[in-house]
């Protein structure tokens, strides 16, 4: 098992580039994982855990620690999300499917969204920035990108959340995620997981799409 966590244990090389088992695993799950989220599956969070515990190894070894703090809040929502989407899932005593429905956040909320992206940007970037004089037993090698990884941090916490709430904005933080994401993981030379990104943002865009006629079926069947 410790070798299959270690990043440098390769599972197979492609062209050149050496995979390891760790980032190969991972990313299938996350792949999967967002996939069923985009369709509205519950098997999201379970799928996702996974994922998510093969990623805390990862970003540890390459340095991305605001990512490595990320898939802690991540493993603790995704808890919080598959019982949230459980509980609400229940049938009723009447034998109708309770459910909680897709909509949007209210102005108000949005801009305590984005006034936290920023603040926990400049926080989180100026704390990982000097983490490995805080705690150098822990963390020897200094971080990568720290304000850039905290950023994509950020919107990713915050997203999680909206998610679990089955909030559409979930998803315009997402696509902006990937993007940056692409970039970061190739510089990093994790390309396959900066591939990864790139389907992250196919499947973000079409969540985005199908969540909101999900929304828009809601409106005309009287839901909302």
């Amino acid at each position: 098992m410790h070798n299959f966590l270690n990043i440098n244990n390769i599972f197979f090389t492609f062209i050149g580039y050496q995979m390891s088992y760790l980032e190969f695993f991972g990313t299938i799950f996350n792949l999967w994982c967002v996939y069923l989220a985009a369709k509205n599956k519950i098997l999201t969070w379970p799928i996702g855990i996974a994922g998510i515990i093969l990623y805390l190894f990862l970003f540890y070894q390459i340095q991305l620690y605001s990512d490595f703090f990320e898939q802690i809040y991540f493993l603790i929502t995704s808890f919080y999300g598959w019982f949230l989407w459980r509980k609400i899932m229940l049938k009723n005593k009447s034998g109708e499917s309770k459910q909680l429905q897709i909509s949007y956040n209210v102005l108000k909320n949005n801009i305590i969204v984005i006034s936290l992206i920023i603040l926990g940007t400049a926080l989180t970037g100026y704390f990982m920035q000097h983490i490995h004089l805080y705690f150098p037993k822990i963390f020897p090698v200094q971080a990568s990108f720290p304000f850039l990884d905290a950023l994509t941090t950020v919107m990713s916490f915050i997203a999680q959340f909206l998610m679990a709430k089955r909030k559409i904005e979930c998803w315009y933080l997402w696509i902006l995620v990937d993007i940056i994401g692409i970039g970061l993981y190739y510089i990093k030379g994790v390309k396959f997981i900066s591939l990864e990104y790139l389907i992250f943002l196919c499947l973000a865009i079409k969540g985005l799409v199908d969540w909101q006629k999900q929304y828009h079926n809601q409106i005309i069947k009287g839901k909302i």
